[in-house]
């Protein structure tokens, strides 16, 4: 089953965010070469694809595990939890109806 992972970040989390970024994309690219991922990215801060200094305000990640207590244990070993990128972090079923 797929399952949306949604992360508010805390305040000014760009400079965080730039230093966790590979280790971050890095677990994105496994869960991709598995065939697993269906979306990933950042919600930028400002209406701007490149919001520059204002930074992000969260990310998506929609994946598919086994269980919902497989997706959990996976969002909280991100990197940017580690780093304190991610305030909260959301984990819910989603079922993928378009496209």
């Amino acid at each position: 089953m797929y399952y949306a992972i949604i992360s508010e970040d805390v305040p000014n989390s760009l400079a965080m965010r730039l230093e966790a970024r590979p280790a971050h994309i890095a677990r994105l690219e496994a869960l991709k070469a598995d065939g697993r991922l269906f979306v990933a990215g950042p919600h930028p801060a400002i209406d701007s694809p490149d919001p520059g200094e204002a930074g992000f305000s969260g990310s998506l990640v929609i994946a598919e595990f086994e269980s919902l207590e497989q997706a959990r244990a996976w969002a909280d070993a991100d990197p940017y939890i580690a780093a304190g990128v991610y305030q909260s972090v959301t984990v819910k079923p989603y079922k993928i109806v378009l496209p």
